[in-house]
């Protein structure tokens, strides 16, 4: 038995394959900083129904000063990491950027929630089994999938690294549901059930679309410079047009393939093409037959 201690051989192997620090004492973002601000933001989006105590209007003001507070500064700690740990030379400039980017976020969540109002009113009218929009914000996963995305998108279009899709992965990991913090996404959408939905980094998404459990809009292949690395910043993603709905298990990919507008894409279709405006793309029929009891 080797009663030798570890300490030497693990350090060893933090020297040559990467340790507690990046590139020269830089620390990376914390994951476990991840929850909690993401928590504090959707408390802001949604005051009143993700509290542990009553939330009243009186002391609404208060609440949200202080919670603002708390997460401009975890925000910005952050994201002067990651701009710190991705970015070679910007390390001095990293904070002061990540205080304009912060505050640059806060101003966008009377926006955000506008949208999420329109995502909220979708899913209400778009599900017989929803009773209220109370209970779609409670208890559909969709909601905070969304609501993450689009706030991830923000830090997304400043090109603030790790961090976006680090908030979309926390939410994909509680809903089940992995929207890439790129996607560009309309008003008015919903995603029924929600379980195994992806959503890829170039996918444009239009107004008033719906998506069902399972699926996937990917991408088609990866194209490889000539040293046979893949290419960064193509389009790789479906573009989806207004008023589109697309069934369970549904799989589309590429990034030259458009659904039109008002189509509907049936359950379990593999598209790799576009379809024109107002088509409806469904299976053969293979049959079925049912034995009824003797």
């Amino acid at each position: 038995m080797d009663t030798s201690s570890p300490v030497a051989p693990l350090l060893a192997s933090y020297a040559a394959l990467g340790g507690t620090n990046y590139a020269g004492d830089l620390n990376l973002p914390s994951k476990r900083a991840i929850p909690a601000i993401c928590e504090t933001l959707l408390q802001l989006l949604f005051p009143g129904f993700l509290e542990e105590e009553p939330l009243t209007a009186a002391d609404l003001p208060m609440i949200t000063t202080e919670r603002l507070a708390t997460v401009r500064e975890a925000l910005t700690s952050e994201i002067s990491r990651s701009i710190s740990c991705q970015e070679k030379g910007h390390e001095a400039d990293s904070p002061q950027r990540a205080a304009k980017t912060v505050a640059r976020l806060l101003h966008t969540l009377p926006e955000i929630r506008r949208l999420l109002a329109t995502d909220i009113t979708a899913a209400y009218n778009g599900d017989p089994a929803a009773k209220s929009t109370q209970e779609i914000i409670l208890s559909y996963p969709c909601v905070e999938a969304i609501a993450i995305q689009r706030l991830a998108h923000q830090l997304y279009k400043e090109d603030i690294p790790l961090l976006p899709r680090m908030m979309t992965e926390w939410s994909h990991d509680r809903t089940g549901i992995d929207i890439h913090p790129g996607a560009t996404i309309g008003d008015y959408f919903f995603i029924d059930h929600g379980t195994g939905v992806v959503i890829g980094e170039t996918c444009h998404i239009g107004s008033h679309v719906k998506l069902y459990q399972g699926v996937t809009l990917g991408a088609r292949s990866f194209p490889k410079d000539k040293n046979g690395r893949v290419k960064k910043g193509l389009k790789r993603h479906p573009t989806v047009e207004d008023h589109v709905t697309i069934y369970a298990n549904a799989t589309v990919l590429g990034g030259k393939t458009i659904i039109g507008a008002k189509s509907t894409i049936g359950a379990s279709v593999f598209l790799m093409e576009s379809v024109p405006p107002g088509s409806v793309a469904t299976l053969p029929d293979c049959g079925y037959s049912i034995k009824s009891p003797t």
